[in-house]
């Protein structure tokens, strides 16, 4: 079987994206930039590149398109570093935050700022504990780990 590749369409920002999420998400690159005349200074057409080792495309696909909030990409962090890292350089330079760990970039496209610990928050054996912390998550943007875990326990 082989392998998928999500391809994001951009109108004429698929090289800044492209660099953007190489320079925030960890073993990351650009493998290749396809320029429509071939030339160093024509603009690119579609850009290759690795986020931790998943392959994306980005495409410079014109106007015709955007990204909504029913794709989004997310991100697992294992500490409140990670998560304040990835939620500053997404929403950098026009980004948009949102509710529950969710932002929109300055191209559009939405992201999902995770705690690896969430699921065990929100799903735990306690359901008291599971509902003040999906209660807690409700009020946030940023999630806040130590805040979601106060909650669990009822602090």
């Amino acid at each position: 079987m082989g392998s998928i590749t999500p391809c994001l369409w951009f109108d004429g920002q698929a090289e800044q994206a492209a660099d953007l999420y190489t320079s925030v998400v960890r073993n990351s690159q650009v493998m290749s930039v396809a320029r429509a005349g071939g030339n160093p200074d024509d603009p690119a057409l579609t850009v290759s590149f690795e986020l931790d080792g998943q392959p994306f495309v980005a495409l410079n696909g014109g106007p015709q398109f955007t990204f909504t909030e029913a794709v989004s990409f997310q991100i697992g962090c294992a500490d409140q570093a990670e998560v304040d890292h990835y939620w500053a350089a997404l929403t950098a330079d026009g980004g948009e935050e949102s509710r529950c760990g969710w932002l929109k970039d300055r191209f559009g496209l939405s992201w999902q700022i995770v705690p690896t610990v969430l699921p065990q928050l929100i799903g735990g054996d306690d359901a008291d504990g599971a509902q003040r912390a999906v209660q807690a998550m409700l009020q946030m943007r940023k999630l806040d780990i130590a805040a979601l875990e106060a909650a669990y326990r009822g602090e």
